[in-house]
């Protein structure tokens, strides 16, 4: 029952990697670029959701709902103002331009807020719980944020496959040129997509700062986990997403119960173990080898 209850943790505990990797996933399959300041512009939203929350005492999840749009209006000006005109000078400088942001982000709040450590307020949702038998109890915060994920990635998925939009997002990820040609504004695409993902990273900083602490520095290993979550599901599926989020949880929480120090560690190594069965399934060779890393179709 031991190993069940870590099993169940562990997928509990992939639904919130699944929601910190989505829009990170997003992004990447639509405009191929690795926005290194995905963790940070989480973090930035928690930070934001606490604020509003210490000053006018409003409810977390209202605040959720004033800050998930005005990070999607964050995204689009991100866009426009810097990734955009990065792309135009090759795969290199979105990296560096994504880097320089995050570092301007994690200077800003720790200017603005300092170096302490916050959380959010939820009371007694932080550590109420279900007991199913003596040795498992199930975590409501865990359950609301795998339902959570689920919903958006699915919510995600119908909006990209049923919807003029979403069709005109895929078929600009496909192929911007011949969208064009068949009257798709790739720009405004583009715009659409860095704001989708930004607020999604808004929902995930708010669960961030429910299920820990987090400080201006806290970005860096959020990126880490979302990127290895994109890389072991691959960017093909949104479901894939979840999927990666969930082998990843499992592996930090069967880590966990063979060393307290291991729950980290295991999940870095079944990261590389996938990394390297990818490379030797592919052969990867010359500069597409960074898509097919990362699962993207060609």
């Amino acid at each position: 029952m031991i190993w069940v209850n870590q099993i169940v943790q562990g997928i509990l505990l992939g639904g919130y990697y699944a929601l910190l990797a989505a829009g990170l996933s997003l992004l990447f399959g639509v405009m191929r670029i690795i926005n290194l300041a995905h963790g940070d512009l989480t973090v930035v939203a928690a930070f934001a959701i606490w604020w509003l929350n210490d000053r006018t005492g409003i409810s977390v999840f209202y605040a959720l709902l004033i800050v998930v749009p005005v990070m999607g209006v964050v995204g689009a000006v991100l866009q426009r103002a810097i990734l955009e005109r990065s792309l135009r000078s090759g795969i290199l400088v979105p990296l560096l331009a994504t880097f320089g942001l995050a570092i301007v982000a994690q200077n800003l709040l720790f200017e603005k807020f300092g170096a302490d450590t916050r959380a959010l307020d939820i009371g007694s949702l932080a550590y109420d719980s279900w007991k199913i038998t003596d040795q498992l109890y199930v975590s409501h915060l865990a359950v609301l944020i795998f339902v959570v994920a689920v919903a958006l990635l699915g919510g995600l998925q119908l909006f990209l496959s049923r919807t003029s939009l979403g069709r005109a997002i895929r078929a600009t990820a496909q192929d911007p040129d011949t969208a064009e040609l068949v009257g798709v504004n790739s720009r405004r695409v583009y715009a659409i997509a860095a704001a989708i993902a930004v607020g999604t990273a808004a929902v995930a900083g708010a669960f961030l700062g429910m299920r820990a602490t987090f400080d201006p520095y806290t970005g860096p290993i959020q990126l880490i986990y979302a990127f290895e979550a994109v890389v072991i599901g691959g960017t093909g599926s949104l479901w894939g997403t979840l999927v990666g989020g969930i082998v990843l949880g499992v592996s930090q929480a069967v880590g966990a119960q063979l060393d307290p120090q291991w729950p980290i560690l295991t999940g870095h190594l079944v990261f590389l173990a996938v990394l390297a069965a990818r490379l030797l399934r592919t052969g990867i060779e010359g500069r597409g080898g960074l898509r097919i890393l990362l699962g993207a179709r060609t």
